[in-house]
């Protein structure tokens, strides 16, 4: 009995030293961990009475949540956010119980714009959810002012429950020795703030993350020479083509999925092999993993981003 007793404490002892440790079998100790990669709107998608959401409701696939990264360094006991989504709350939740627990729950959270789901899950920071204080919340210049000036945002910063953080286009944060952060304008439907995708660079590999933009074209820089540089690319794949939906896409546009493939038909499979496509609509034919669709695209090299994916840097 007392044999038995002495193996139950030691097994506790084991568990509570090892509770910050990462439960992925990643071996780097500074990675990112994809937390979501459905569109604003998230899956199954409201008012969606299509078969693509069907498949949610007779079992056959799980809810996906909105699309966000989380940066992890287990060196440092350090984590940081890549947008605040609707499902925040759980996606913070996944960080701390599969990569790294702490106390502050969270370091920082960067923001890209102001569409719902990407800054909106900053409401669980308030006094209604998590009241606590002090949370580093990262923007631009128009994405502050627009937390700063509109409600119930401004009660976040009012009773300090988040810090605001500058941001400014090509400028270098620095996280730590191993980690930094920079920023880069994108063009896309601004209507209450810039939108802004993000370099993040570890010591050995560096990750671009632009989950939303116009158009290609429309940017100034060339996304073919952007991948280039980095070892993985997230890219808005938000719609497969421009016959998916009935909306008017000049309303909602996005790069086709086609676009992004036939601008990188010419690059080598290297090339293709670093593009990660993320922020996939409800109604994208590729959501679904057994899809044509997706395996075709998997053939010619490109990447899907799946909720749980850890990438080294």
């Amino acid at each position: 009995m007392k044999k038995i007793l002495a193996i139950l404490i030691l097994g506790l002892i084991i568990s509570c030293k090892t509770s910050n440790k990462v439960k992925t079998t990643i071996k780097t100790k500074q990675y990112i961990t994809v937390l979501g990669i459905a569109q604003d709107g998230g899956y199954p998608h409201i008012g969606c009475q299509k078969e693509c959401c069907e498949t949610f409701y007779n079992g056959k696939k799980s809810k996906l949540s909105v699309v966000c990264l989380g940066l992890v360094d287990i060196d440092n006991q350090q984590k940081w956010l890549f947008d605040a989504t609707p499902n925040m709350h759980t996606q913070l939740a996944a960080l701390e119980h599969n990569h790294l627990k702490t106390t502050s729950i969270i370091d920082g959270i960067f923001l890209t714009h102001a569409h719902i789901g990407h800054y909106t899950g900053l409401m669980y920071l308030g006094r209604e959810a998590f009241g606590k204080k002090n949370t580093k919340v990262y923007a631009m210049p128009k994405m502050k002012n627009f937390i700063e000036t509109n409600g119930p945002w401004s009660q976040l910063v009012s009773l300090q429950n988040i810090v605001l953080k500058n941001l400014q286009h090509d400028s270098t944060i620095v996280l730590n020795k191993k980690l930094k952060v920079t920023p880069f304008l994108v063009p896309h439907r601004d209507e209450f703030s810039e939108t802004v995708g993000y370099k993040i660079e570890g010591t050995k590999k560096t990750a671009l993350f632009i989950p939303d933009i116009d158009k290609w074209h429309k940017w100034k820089r060339s996304i073919i020479e952007e991948v280039k540089k980095v070892d993985y690319a997230f890219v808005d794949a938000t719609f497969l083509n421009q016959n998916e939906v009935k909306r008017a896409m000049l309303e909602v546009p996005h790069p086709f999925i086609q676009e992004t493939i036939e601008l990188f038909k010419n690059e080598s499979l290297e090339t293709k092999n670093k593009v990660i496509f993320i922020h996939f609509n409800h109604t994208n034919p590729v959501l679904q993993e057994n899809s044509k669709e997706r395996t075709k695209i998997k053939k010619l090299g490109f990447r899907f981003a799946s909720e749980g994916g850890n990438y080294e840097l």
